[in-house]
């Protein structure tokens, strides 16, 4: 199983940027289907994005044109970069995998690898 480890969150304006960073370690993450998921106060999980070996990308539909999502596979290391952040965009953010490609499902969140999360907190 891989282990991933979140990081890059902080506190940004509205209209700021940021990326956050998976570090994967016990396996590589071109075997799986990778997702950056978030979570806000009193709210269900949501998938932001995915990414998989062929290079496909997956998005929330709200989020595309804001959110990129990228892997270097010489770093084992999966990001997601945030533009024009707004104040709902305030979460906590995990990556998660699963073994193989994406499918159109891949916002499911059961059954995932998990890591523990970054926040990102937008302030107006």
């Amino acid at each position: 199983q891989v282990q991933l480890v979140e990081s890059g969150g902080g506190s940004v304006q509205a209209g700021g940027s940021l990326r956050l960073s998976c570090a994967a370690s016990g396996d590589t993450l071109s075997n799986y289907c990778m997702r950056w998921f978030r979570q806000a106060p009193g709210k269900e999980r949501e998938g932001v994005a995915a990414i998989d070996s062929r290079g496909t990308t997956l998005y929330a539909d709200s989020l595309k044109g804001r959110f990129t999502i990228s892997q270097d596979n010489a770093k084992n290391t999966l990001s997601l970069q945030m533009n024009t952040l707004k104040v709902e965009d305030t979460a906590m953010y995990y990556c998660a995998a699963s073994r193989g490609r994406c499918s159109p499902t891949w916002f499911y969140a059961r059954g995932l690898n998990w890591g523990q999360g970054t926040q990102v907190t937008v302030s107006s």
